[in-house]
């Protein structure tokens, strides 16, 4: 699907979405409790269904309706046929359940699509592998893995994924015996890994760290279903929408949001306000307003998923922008250093990668034109909302990409916000 913006945002009010983050969290411990949860997620998407389909395949039963999963969870008494997981291009969902069925004992084999089978796997799997797994060689699609994984010491470096220690995280209270994870080097994505730790503790989970990124788990614990619960506004996506507002000629509002979340990309608020915009917070809304913005350096080591919208703002902020310690954005759905780089050139923005920054230089109009989404969400999400700062129409070629993780992005976009798109 190819899209034609002939009219950016003109401002106005737009509920965020439900977190993906969380929405993975919860549903995998809601597949693993004592008894029945009612998950209320008003909004889903590939990756979030992705999840809900390997759960069911692996014996829970997970219906939506109404804007609400109800999940019956998995029966522990499964038999020993092979499980075939399709984790679609979902990382969260790959990385997480992997060491879930390990805890599980299954035979599983796991279908990827896109980048997924080329993204990271090695320190997870290694790990793994010493503690009683046998997988497949990493790299392609299928993965299979079968064995029963042990209880222990995991060693895990903190700079590739904070989704294999959030793994882990959710598979180690399944086993007899006490597990320690050790991070080493910093735990980059940190806020993720306290998004996880949260979600166990709704379903009765206790995780200790007494000592920072060393996380004692103590073995033979029982997931309790706390019965009802619900997934909160994404500020992941959310951002978008408040970039808009910082960079285009009128506010933008968006509703729904926990002031007090722990996820990480709830900082596009500091940010946005160190840019020059003007930020007004009530209640669980968002307000962002068009100020005079200059460029800032930016550390992108906790919030990486920012970073492509982020630098839409910069190309319009008077002076120099840096955005640094952002190689881990090479292995997402695309090259995200590269093609943010891209995307954004061929839209009129002044923009370099290095090995793992970005620098911008802001001018105060783009031109405008046609660019592509390089099959990845972010990259398709940025280019519609750089269109407030172009002079002419942008066109967006793969913009179905955005179905990965905000199905219903453009009709938001128009009938929200007031944007004008056509598909070509």
């Amino acid at each position: 699907m190819n899209v034609r913006i002939t009219k950016p945002i003109q401002g106005g009010a737009v509920r965020a979405i439900s977190s993906k983050s969380a929405a993975h969290r919860q549903l995998i411990c809601a597949a693993l409790a004592n008894g029945k949860t009612l998950l209320t997620c008003p909004n889903r998407s590939e990756d979030i269904d992705a999840t809900a389909k390997c759960l069911e395949a692996i014996g829970a039963s997970v219906h939506y309706e109404l804007d609400k999963f109800l999940v019956t969870p998995v029966n522990f008494q499964t038999d020993n046929r092979e499980k075939k997981l399709d984790c679609g291009e979902s990382g969260s969902t790959l990385r997480f359940l992997l060491p879930v069925c390990g805890a599980l004992g299954l035979r599983v084999s796991y279908t990827m699509g896109g980048r997924l089978p080329s993204r990271p796997l090695t320190g997870l799997l290694d790990e793994m592998t010493s503690h009683g797994c046998m997988l497949s060689e990493p790299g392609c699609s299928p993965l299979t893995c079968k064995g029963q994984l042990r209880s222990g010491t995991y060693t895990l470096s903190g700079n590739i994924s904070s989704q294999y220690v959030s793994g882990l995280l959710l598979a180690l209270p399944l086993l007899p015996g006490d597990s320690l994870i050790r991070v080493t080097d910093i735990l980059e994505s940190r806020p993720y890994v306290d998004m996880t730790l949260d979600a166990l503790r709704l379903f009765g989970i206790t995780v200790q760290e007494k000592e920072r990124q060393v996380f004692r788990i103590p073995g033979g614990q029982t997931y309790c279903s706390p019965k009802i619960c619900s997934v909160e506004g994404d500020w992941s996506n959310a951002a978008f929408w408040l970039s808009a507002g910082a960079i285009g000629k009128n506010s933008v509002t968006c509703t729904g949001l926990n002031l007090q979340s722990l996820q990480g990309d709830r900082a596009v608020l500091g940010l946005l306000s160190r840019f020059g915009a003007q930020v007004t917070c009530e209640n669980n809304n968002v307000t962002i307003s068009p100020g005079t913005l200059r460029g800032i350096e930016i550390n992108a080591g906790d919030t990486p998923d920012l970073v492509p919208v982020l630098a839409a703002v910069a190309a319009v902020a008077e002076g120099k922008t840096i955005i640094r310690n952002a190689g881990r954005l090479r292995i997402k759905e695309s090259d995200r250093l590269h093609t943010v780089a891209a995307s954004l050139s061929e839209l009129g923005a002044d923009i370099a990668e290095t090995g793992d920054s970005l620098v911008i230089v802001g001018e105060k109009k783009l031109i405008g034109g046609e660019t592509q989404s390089f099959g990845d969400h972010r990259i398709a999400m940025t280019a519609a909302v750089l269109s407030s700062a172009c002079s002419g129409d942008v066109m967006i070629r793969g913009a179905e990409a955005v179905h990965k993780s905000y199905p219903g992005f453009f009709e938001d976009f128009s009938a929200m916000l007031g944007g004008v798109y056509e598909k070509v």
